[in-house]
């Protein structure tokens, strides 16, 4: 399903949602119905609609760009040792009008119900877009419209052992990689103390399409960022 498509020649539908771009005189009519939600919007002009995976973080609207993956086993990690593990992170899939000189977000959408918690204090925490997920030692088969992966490499760099049950990543700078049967990023997580870490996606070296990042399409200047998990690990 994701990939490019000409103006007037979309037409997707499944059990879960129907997509179509459909010529109406001077304009193209964009509708996409979706868990019993309608969305329409009216295109003048000429270009193409990419759809791909998007940082899940930008339903129902922007309200943190924070992910906390609870993990449903803990992991125990040595003193002076680092691991990698695959966990699984919630799709949203953007739909995107490009011409060639700019591209605009046309639409984002997920088959995946929306849940936030806080990370840390109420009084200093943050909001992080929640998922609970899986721990892989290979990555997974997945539905790839519901669930990527995570090539997360846990390095533990003080002198004792740590238990890590969450990971919480700023989703500022993840970078998606997709094709037809598989969504990937990747991350790491170093940890300082028993229940200190810092966290960051990397720009994976796959061999698969390079999603468009929702921040680029809003023309945000993002630098590379990381996220301190400065209240606890588990």
């Amino acid at each position: 399903m994701y990939g490019e498509y000409n103006l007037g020649e979309l037409k997707l539908e499944n059990d879960n949602f129907c997509l179509s771009i459909e010529r109406d005189g001077d304009f193209y009519v964009y509708e996409r119905v979706c868990k019993g939600d309608l969305m329409t919007k009216r295109i003048k002009g000429f270009g193409k609609i990419i759809l791909n995976p998007v940082e899940p973080v930008n339903l129902p609207k922007n309200i943190t760009s924070l992910i906390e993956i609870e993990f449903k086993e803990k992991v125990v990690v040595g003193p002076r040792s680092k691991l990698t593990i695959y966990v699984t992170f919630p799709i949203e899939i953007g739909v995107f009008v490009v011409s060639d000189s700019s591209l605009n977000v046309l639409d984002v959408f997920t088959l995946n119900s929306l849940k936030y918690t806080l990370y840390g204090t109420p009084g200093r925490g943050v909001i992080c877009r929640y998922w609970l997920s899986d721990i892989y030692t290979s990555p997974p088969r997945l539905d790839c419209l519901r669930e990527g992966i995570i090539e997360l490499e846990i390095s533990n760099s003080s002198d004792n052992w740590v238990e890590v049950g969450k990971t919480v990543l700023d989703v500022y700078s993840m970078k998606i990689y997709y094709d037809d049967s598989r969504v990937v990023s990747k991350a790491v997580m170093n940890v300082t103390s028993r229940g200190v870490a810092e966290t960051q996606f990397l720009d994976g070296n796959y061999n698969m399409k390079k999603a468009i990042e929702i921040y680029v399409a809003k023309k945000l200047q993002v630098l590379k960022r990381s996220f301190v998990m400065e209240w606890g690990l588990c």
